[in-house]
């Protein structure tokens, strides 16, 4: 399969976090998230249906399949440990936003286990996760 493009790892990254925090996700609610227009949203959600991420369900919105679950939760998760990473550093909030969303869509997954085996390293008190 291809890689995903920045910003299909984005929509599933936000439609993970969407069926986490909700249980369902919509096209409106991805458009709210992302701060772009529904039919935007409707194109790129038809891609990932194309792809084999997305299953629509008539009057439910979308759901992952196996796979996009899969690549939603690595990507949520190389967040969640970039997010740690930096807050370890110091980072300031509005500058970690920034740089979390450069970097992780172009670290390797070896580099992303070394963050964690790095991040496993300080103390547990000053860690978020």
């Amino acid at each position: 399969m291809n890689p995903l493009s920045v910003a299909s790892e984005d929509y599933l990254e936000r439609i993970w976090e969407l069926l986490t925090e909700k249980g369902y996700a919509r096209v409106s609610d991805m458009a709210d998230k992302l701060s772009i227009k529904p039919a935007s949203v409707t194109k790129m959600v038809q891609k990932l249906e194309q792809l084999g991420y997305i299953k629509r369900e008539p009057y439910r919105g979308f759901t992952l399949t196996a796979l996009g679950q899969r690549v939603g939760k690595k990507i949520s998760r190389r967040h969640v440990i970039l997010k740690e990473f930096l807050t370890l550093l110091g980072v300031p909030t509005k500058v970690m936003q920034k740089d979390i969303e450069g970097l992780e869509h172009h670290l390797s997954a070896e580099s992303v286990k070394g963050l964690e085996r790095m991040i496993s390293l300080w103390p547990k008190k000053r860690r978020i996760v």
